[in-house]
């Protein structure tokens, strides 16, 4: 609608309210009399202002305005006086400008009638005093007819003229120099009230009998032309309308119970003469009479309505206003108040008179003022007294009173008063009305200079009457109050007015203020309507933040657009996993003190308790872009384009990254995210976001927005760290390990490898940030695999990547990390079952070896690939991952005791090479060597060479299976791996781990001896094939080299393994056993019993050999005991005496010591001697 159209419409509703009534009383009052109207109500009136006198004070001449009104408070701070030698108190009532028709009502009732003239001039020179003394008698002309006394005041005159002594005119320098103004008013007083004494006097002492004058209001006067004053009706009426005057001076003259008992004669004298005009005026001053006895301290809804002068304030406890009570609540005089009390109506008879009287004056045209300041008199009444229903019965008649043709001026005073009489009696929306119909008079079309000013005042005076507030912080507690629909009406004529006003500014305020909350009330269309002319006003002049001050002094706050877009939840997110700062461990945090000698205080504890409380448990780096989410919403039905988005926030340095962004309409929840940079270290607090949408800057903090959901705002901002860039050589990969998530990994490498292969990958580390990286550290850890790894899985030297250091920006370093694969080489039970023996070939062992004896001589072999489904299950695929750590760090951030984390993830698929699928041993020639014995199965595709150290290459087809055998010296396990062991588990107490790790060191130990190699020739790649993982124990027992070590030297010569002695027929030889003890405990003493045979190669030994050999002493050696490490040796000799092949049996003697042991501690090696004939 129009604004002119909706003003319209505002000043029609008054008229609606009863279209019957108002028709009604404008048709009889449409015409007025020129002479004897009372136009202008004092809508300020209140019932005690009967008690009252009027004076008049006027400018005279040329007075400048402000000092003019700074003489007028002062004579107006003279509101009572107590009068001498009296306990009476005079009021008085000051207007500085009254109108002389409105003095023609004084005899209806008095206190309309202006008894005083005070008169205000400045006059320069001697020569201008006649005129002005002319002047003010000019002035007391215009109400002579009714002043008791006048007073002029005469500024600026100096000289003999000055120095007269006169009780009308005073003399003052000037308007600084009048110390003694209220004195001389004080005294002015005084004599009004001599006056009005002797007229109550002369008037309630009147013995003239028939001859009382008729008193007349302005209007009636030709009434009573012509009519019979000698009637008893005429007589009555003339004593009932003096009675009522006499009951006035009373009440003027501070003689409350005279008036109520003249007020009372005179009801009775007018009502029975019908008499309804001044019956109405009787009633009401018994009304105001008992007001003034009922509530002392006035109705006029201030501060009480007089004050004692300066001068009266040193005996106020000694005179009190009849009918007031004193601080006991008892009047001075009792049986005056018993006299009041009966004459005095109750509160509320006060009420019934006062419709009483009013609709007495109802009934005449020309009291249309009389009756409307009765009924402002009721209301402040019923105010007192909390009858506000009532109350609003008298405004509404008030409304309905037709004054005839009044100015725009008396209008917009008119709706004011009715206004600030509504808020009197808690009719805040009815009072709001009002106010808005005067603002809408202000720019009525009949004005030719609208008031747009006023009226925009008038409009922010209304807006608590409609639950309005200008302050959006208002609108977020709670549920909405008020009519929307009435309250986007006011906004809307506030945004006009302020248009209208050439204030953009205020346009573009009002209008963000409707938009931000009424947005749930506003239709589609009013949405669009509404954005559309806030984009209009912000192009030529935008919206900000700043207060509005208006010139009186209202501010209207900020309006931030926190529903445009809608914010659901803010989170502070944490930095990628590789850029998250790291504190070591064992350093304290500079709060915690070291100086306190206790290991727990609680006072500590309770205050990093409260730190959690208030601190997010994560940091953000200095110079580095940190980022916060927000789940935002779009309610408009369009698309909402929103500008300038970045982050508020305190406590340190930071720079907001602006974004923009575009919201699909009503889209739901949608994820923003915003950005920045700390440039300082310290505690950060985001408080809210700022935006700018429609051209609005909006600056939205989130305390303000309590349906916001947070994890917390504040957070820590550690100094800044160095930033790493990793790059490898290898292919990266989308797979993660399982327990890592995508994040902590700053990316992946796959690779293929065969079980046993080796893989160098090269990784290129580049400083992208702005410090040195002063310290590099690299850790591994295999993170998801079901099997056992054998080995290091990772291996790499930092050696010369520490040479380069520190790292400069821009500077980069590579490094060679070692990917060696060494899973357990056993083979499956399904494929162990699939082999036979019958098809296994041997190799390795020499010719000459009886070993070979023993095996079938069988080349061929049997392929375990024919059945269906084998192959792919033997070439089943393992994998391994790990990850590899770097740690570094560097700057300002390193010496506080940070570093970052930069993670890279491994995955290999490792296929299988090659199976060991049966291990044993066999006994070699000699006691420290044997025969290992090993079934390799090749599970691949391709031809595949075994080898190993000092042993023939063994060529294996595709899913074949071969036996090798590998000569090898026995170990010493008691040695190297068992201090090592107990270095690496001293803090191990579980036996069966214990055990498990010294097998797997002895496996080892042996696969370094075996040297085990695989090769595929057409595909290029080799590896190791490791037995650790397949060595049981008693392979093991059989492969360790005994404690108790036995060498036999046959003249002087070592017999052992194929070693054959020769010597002659019929010399002597030398035999000596030799033991060592490489135990921990002692052994012996121990018998050996030397036995020799003959060995005939078909089955058959000969141990008869009396006549052959024979020994030069004893066959039997004695050896006694022997302390670990230390060694014992017994010699003999024996004679051979016919030449051929011999062997020595050396057995030992049963008895208690040797049972302790196990036998495998006294094997002794095989002695073969051949004698031969000496040469001829």
């Amino acid at each position: 609608m129009p604004f002119c159209a909706r003003k319209r419409y505002c000043c029609s509703s008054v008229a609606k309210l009863s279209k019957r009534r108002k028709q009604e009383r404008f048709d009889s009052l449409l015409q007025r009399e020129a002479r004897g109207k009372m136009s202008v109500p004092d809508y300020m009136q209140c019932a005690e202002d009967h008690q009252s006198v009027l004076v008049v004070v006027q400018p005279v001449g040329t007075v400048p305005e402000d000092q003019f009104f700074r003489i007028y408070q002062r004579i107006a701070s003279v509101s009572q006086v107590s009068i001498r030698d009296s306990q009476r108190l005079l009021y008085i009532r000051y207007r500085h400008h009254y109108l002389p028709e409105n003095n023609e009502w004084g005899d209806f009732q008095t206190h309309r009638k202006v008894v005083g003239l005070v008169a205000v001039t400045t006059c320069a020179s001697a020569k201008d005093w006649p005129l002005t003394s002319e002047h003010f008698h000019g002035q007391k002309e215009i109400y002579g007819s009714t002043l008791y006394d006048s007073r002029l005041l005469v500024f600026g005159l100096q000289g003999e003229i000055a120095e007269q002594q006169r009780t009308d005119v005073a003399f003052y320098p000037g308007f600084e120099d009048c110390s003694d103004v209220e004195k001389r008013v004080e005294d002015f007083v005084q004599s009004i009230f001599i006056v009005l004494e002797s007229k109550r006097l002369d008037r309630a002492t009147d013995k003239s009998g028939d001859k009382i004058p008729l008193l007349c209001v302005p209007f009636e006067k030709k009434d009573f032309v012509g009519l019979d004053t000698d009637s008893r009706h005429y007589k009555k009426r003339c004593q009932g309308r003096t009675r009522k005057h006499v009951g006035d001076l009373c009440l003027q003259a501070g003689m409350l119970q005279d008036a109520l008992v003249h007020y009372h004669m005179a009801v009775e004298l007018l009502r029975a003469v019908n008499d309804f005009l001044w019956l109405g005026a009787a009633l009401e001053g018994l009304c105001s009479a008992s007001v003034i006895f009922h509530y002392p301290g006035g109705t006029a809804g201030k501060t009480p309505a007089h004050k004692t002068t300066v001068t009266q304030a040193a005996d106020a406890g000694k005179r009190h206003r009849p009918g007031a009570l004193t601080a006991n609540g008892i009047s001075a005089d009792t049986s005056a108040e018993i006299g009041r009390a009966k004459n005095c109506l109750s509160p509320e008879d006060i009420i019934e008179k006062y419709k009483e009287a009013i609709s007495y004056y109802g009934k005449y045209k020309n009291a249309g003022v009389i009756e409307l300041e009765a009924c402002v008199k009721a209301v402040r009444v019923l105010a007192i007294q909390k009858r506000a229903r009532e109350a609003s019965e008298f405004l509404q008649n008030a409304v309905y009173i037709n004054l005839g043709q009044l100015s725009e001026e008396e209008k917009i005073q008119r709706y004011s008063i009715l206004s600030e009489l509504y808020q009197l009696i808690g009719f805040r929306r009815k009072s709001a009305f009002f106010k808005r119909v005067a603002a809408m008079q202000c720019v009525a079309p009949t004005i030719p200079e609208p008031g747009w000013r006023a009226c925009y005042k008038l409009l922010l005076e209304t807006l608590p009457g409609y639950s309005l507030s200008l302050d959006p912080k208002d609108f977020s507690k709670g549920t909405h109050r008020g009519w929307a629909a009435v309250q986007m009406r006011l906004l809307h004529e506030l945004v006009y007015a302020s248009r209208r006003m050439g204030n953009p500014g205020l346009s573009v305020r009002h209008l963000s203020f409707l938009l931000q909350t009424m947005l749930d009330f506003l239709s589609d269309q009013e949405k669009k309507e509404v954005t559309q002319s806030l984009e209009n006003y912000t192009s030529k002049c935008p919206g900000g933040m700043e207060v509005i001050t208006l010139p009186d002094g209202l501010k209207l706050p900020a309006v931030p657009f926190t529903k445009l877009p809608i914010v659901r939840s803010v989170k502070l997110l944490n930095l990628p996993a590789s850029l998250r700062p790291h504190k070591l461990k064992g350093l304290l945090s500079p709060n915690v003190s070291t100086a306190s000698p206790f290991i727990y205080s609680p006072i500590v504890m309770h205050n990093r308790g409260e730190e959690r409380c208030k601190k997010i448990d994560f940091q953000w780096v200095q110079g580095d872009v940190c980022e916060v989410q927000l789940m935002v919403y779009n309610p408009m039905p369009y698309e909402l384009r929103v500008e300038n988005v970045g982050l508020m926030t305190s406590g340190v340095e930071f720079e907001s990254l602006p974004a923009a962004l575009s919201l699909p309409a009503e889209s739901g929840l949608y994820p923003v995210t915003l950005v920045g940079v700390p440039r300082t270290a310290g505690n950060i607090t985001v408080n809210g976001y700022h935006t700018s949408v429609f051209g609005v800057t909006s600056d939205c903090l989130l305390e303000g927005l309590p349906g916001v959901k947070t994890d917390g705002c504040l957070l820590e901002v550690v100094p800044s760290l160095p930033r790493l860039q990793l790059s490898t050589s290898l292919p990266r990969t989308a797979h993660t390990p399982p327990p890592m998530s995508k994040e902590e990994l700053c990316s992946t490498v796959s690779v293929q490898l065969f079980n046993g292969e080796s893989q160098q990958m090269t990784i290129t580390l580049e400083n992208i940030g702005s410090e040195d990286i002063e310290s590099l550290e690299l850790s591994s850890k295999i993170v998801s695999t079901k099997e056992k790894v054998f080995g290091d899985f990772l291996r790499w030297s930092l050696e010369d990547a520490f040479s380069q250091m520190p790292l400069k920006p821009g500077q980069a370093v590579s490094l060679v990390v070692d990917i060696h694969v060494k899973l357990d080489f056993s083979g499956q039970e399904s494929l162990l079952q699939d082999l036979n023996d019958d098809g296994i070939s041997v190799t390795g062992l020499p010719i000459s070896s009886p070993l070979r004896q023993l095996l079938k001589p069988r080349t061929d072999c049997k392929s375990v690939s024919g059945e269906s489904g084998k192959g792919t299950e033997y070439s089943h695929v393992k994998t391994l991952e790990a990850v590899l750590n770097f740690k570094y760090s560097g700057g300002a951030g390193k010496v506080e005791g940070y570093y970052r984390e930069l993670s890279v993830g491994v995955h290999v698929d490792v296929e299988p090479s090659v199976f060991f699928t049966r291990v044993s041993t066999l006994p070699a020639t000699s006691t420290r060597q044997c025969h290992l014995l090993l079934d390799i199965f090749n599970p691949t595709e391709h031809e595949l060479t075994v080898s190993a150290k000092n042993n023939q290459d063994l060529v294996l087809h595709a899913s074949e299976c071969q036996r090798m055998a590998i000569q090898v010296d026995k170990f010493d396990f008691e040695s190297l791996p068992l201090h090592q062991l107990q270095h690496q588990h001293q803090h191990s107490s579980n036996p069966k781990q214990l055990e498990e790790e010294r097998q797997h060191a002895r496996g080892c130990q042996i696969n370094s001896e075996l040297g085990i190699c695989w090769n595929i020739p057409s595909l290029r790649r080799g590896g190791e094939a490791s037995v650790e993982g397949v060595l049981n124990q008693l392979v093991l027992e059989h492969l360790q080299l005994a404690p108790l070590q036995w060498d036999v030297l046959v003249n002087g010569s070592p017999c052992d393994c194929d070693v054959m002695a020769d010597c002659g027929v019929g010399d002597a030889v030398s035999l000596e056993i030799k033991l060592t003890n490489l135990s921990k405990n002692s052994v012996g003493p121990l018998a050996l019993t030397v036995v020799p045979y003959q060995d005939y190669q078909n089955g058959v030994q000969n141990y008869d050999l009396g006549e052959a050999v024979t020994f030069i002493g004893s066959n039997t050696f004695y050896i006694d005991t022997v302390k670990p490490g230390d060694k014992k040796v017994c010699t003999g000799a024996l004679l051979f005496l016919y030449a051929g092949h011999f062997y020595l049996n050396i057995k030992f003697q049963d008895d208690s010591a040797g049972r302790e042991l196990p036998l495998a501690w006294f094997t002794l090696p095989s002695v073969h001697i051949r004698t031969l004939l000496p040469a001829a």
